[in-house]
């Protein structure tokens, strides 16, 4: 998401002029937008010295079943409260209630953030 910066109105209407120039740090970028397919890993450069991994695809999730956690095949996207497009489009983000050989799971991490999917089985 972009930062606007702050208002260009004082709080009785009148006008406020910039005091300073929009910086690199405050662009954003586009929704990863995950799907579930062949993997595809994109390394992407952040703020400072560090780097993410964009998981554009995958079709593997670790799976939380209470006792341990194992790797399960991802089948489909079940339910996804962020869009309901996604669901149609099998896009997999924090949140959303994903098919897997294991059964039905939530998705607890950020596949666009971290690369990968961690999810916890639901009764």
């Amino acid at each position: 998401m972009q930062d606007q910066g702050r208002s260009t109105r004082k709080r009785t209407g009148g006008r406020l002029k910039p005091f300073k120039n929009r910086r690199k740090h405050q662009l954003g970028r586009h929704p990863t937008e995950t799907q579930v397919g062949e993997p595809r890993f994109r390394a992407v450069d952040v703020r400072g010295n560090g780097e993410k991994t964009r998981a554009l695809a995958t079709n593997v999730a670790n799976v939380n079943t209470g006792e341990d956690t194992v790797t399960a095949d991802i089948n489909d996207v079940v339910e996804n409260d962020a869009n309901p497009n996604y669901v149609r489009r099998n896009i997999i983000t924090k949140g959303a209630l994903i098919d897997t050989s294991e059964g039905t799971a939530r998705v607890t991490s950020r596949p666009g953030q971290t690369g990968q999917v961690n999810a916890v089985l639901v009764e």
